[in-house]
């Protein structure tokens, strides 16, 4: 298309452009039976609103359909559905008319496959802390060694406002996923409610919840949170000092967590003590007044 202008630019010249179809092709470049295939025509000079009709084809007659429509900005986009019961190893392509610019062409040829499938969606352990390796596995069918997916990690929100919070490449091994991942909460505790703040508006306490997907191409596979939900659990570490800044020997303590619970203990020689497996959140802690002093104040003070 080679668009050559030679006259003298000191006047006004009228010139007539020709229209062109440029290509017609495949986004999708795997036809899955059972799934939807997406194509793209563009063109040139043929005008804002031209029309344009598109039919879907296979090379063993199977018929995908009929779509028209209109051309915006020289581009026009859509999909078709690839019936579940189209033979593996047909080629699908499409034909495009536009009749107001007497232009017509034929796209590329991409192969029908298998139904894709995934399923088993599945974590090594029903719990994360800070720092652990968890596995996320899941099993496939109708995909090749060595297809490439993504994992998508969420995390769990009751209105379904699910927050993204990483995305992991994996390739299919032997109708197989498998990837591990590095647990770390990034987010502060502190932003948690406590089943206190939460008792106002008639809410239970949840901790951070987590669930996976599988991305296959254009399809997101394991969305009604197949996977199950995985738990944050998170730990407590502190040494408690006197006013002086002497550490509290063997002192009892008591801490309340933010989903209401609570844990006593008593604190090791250096006034030390470190807890795991417990609710994510705000953390207080109360260190009651020395048996040997009873006059003492109690010490008290939140946690994150």
């Amino acid at each position: 298309m080679d668009l050559i202008f030679n006259k003298s630019t000191d006047s006004e010249h009228e010139i007539e452009l020709d229209s062109y179809l440029i290509s017609a092709s495949w986004i999708t470049r795997k036809a899955i039976a059972g799934r939807t295939v997406v194509f793209e025509v563009v063109t040139s000079f043929v005008g804002e609103g031209a029309k344009i009709k598109i039919k879907g084809k296979s090379e063993n007659g199977l018929n995908l359909g009929k779509i028209k429509g209109k051309i915006k900005k020289n581009v026009y986009g859509g999909e078709f559905e690839i019936p579940a019961d189209a033979e593996l190893g047909d080629r699908v392509y499409f034909e495009v008319k536009l009749p107001q610019n007497d232009l017509e062409g034929e796209s590329d040829r991409i192969p029908v496959f298998p139904p894709v499938r995934v399923f088993n969606l599945s974590w090594s352990a029903p719990e994360a802390r800070r720092g652990d390796v968890l596995t996320l596995s899941a099993d496939t069918s109708g995909m090749r060694d060595h297809t490439e997916v993504t994992l998508i990690i969420y995390e769990h929100d009751t209105d379904s406002a699910h927050d993204k919070i990483i995305e992991l490449p994996a390739k299919v091994m032997d109708d197989r996923i498998e990837v591990r991942w590095e647990y770390e909460y990034h987010e502060d505790t502190d932003e948690i409610a406590t089943q206190e703040e939460l008792d106002r508006y008639g809410s239970q306490y949840n901790p951070p919840e987590y669930f996976f997907t599988v991305k296959v191409e254009n399809t997101e596979f394991g969305r009604e949170q197949e996977s199950g939900l995985l738990e944050f659990k998170d730990c407590v570490e502190f040494t408690a000092l006197d006013e002086s800044g002497e550490p509290m020997k063997n002192r009892d303590y008591v801490l309340k967590f933010a989903d209401g619970s609570e844990r006593k203990g008593k604190l090791d020689n250096s006034g030390y003590v470190k807890i795991t497996d417990v609710p994510p959140g705000a953390v207080e802690i109360e260190v009651p007044a020395s048996e040997d002093n009873q006059n003492d104040d109690s010490e008290s003070q939140p946690q994150q």
